[in-house]
């Protein structure tokens, strides 16, 4: 997960405890909107993915879907452009990790999350 952290950091601008919160937010999103088996698969890949979806899970925006995550991603300090900068990097590392296949499984069972990618 230091990778991808790094990768926010030098690629999105974002702050790196921002970056870390972002992804367990995202990866938390993708694991209850997602085909859990596909998204546990990709996060058992990521070493220390675990405990961000873990503390990620316990905030709750009071809304679900692609609102509740992106109403998450601004209290953490994300605006829209960042918002979409750091899920296409999220996915394009995951593409990487766990294959094309898998991540466009998992962005297909999703509505909405096209917007964002």
């Amino acid at each position: 997960m230091d990778e991808l952290v790094g990768r926010l950091v030098a690629n999105i601008g974002v702050d790196r405890a921002v970056a870390e919160k972002a992804v367990g937010i995202i990866l938390a999103f993708l694991l209850k909107e997602g085909p859990s088996d596909k998204v546990q698969a990709l996060i058992n890949q990521m070493p220390g993915a675990d405990a961000a979806v873990q503390a990620a899970s316990g905030e709750d925006s009071g809304m679900g879907g692609v609102m509740g995550v992106g109403t998450k991603l601004m209290a953490v300090g994300l605006g829209m452009s960042e918002m979409q900068g750091v899920t296409r990097e999220i996915l394009a590392y995951s593409r990487e990790t766990a294959g094309e296949d898998t991540v466009g499984e998992i962005v297909g069972s999703i509505p909405g999350l096209g917007q964002f990618i």
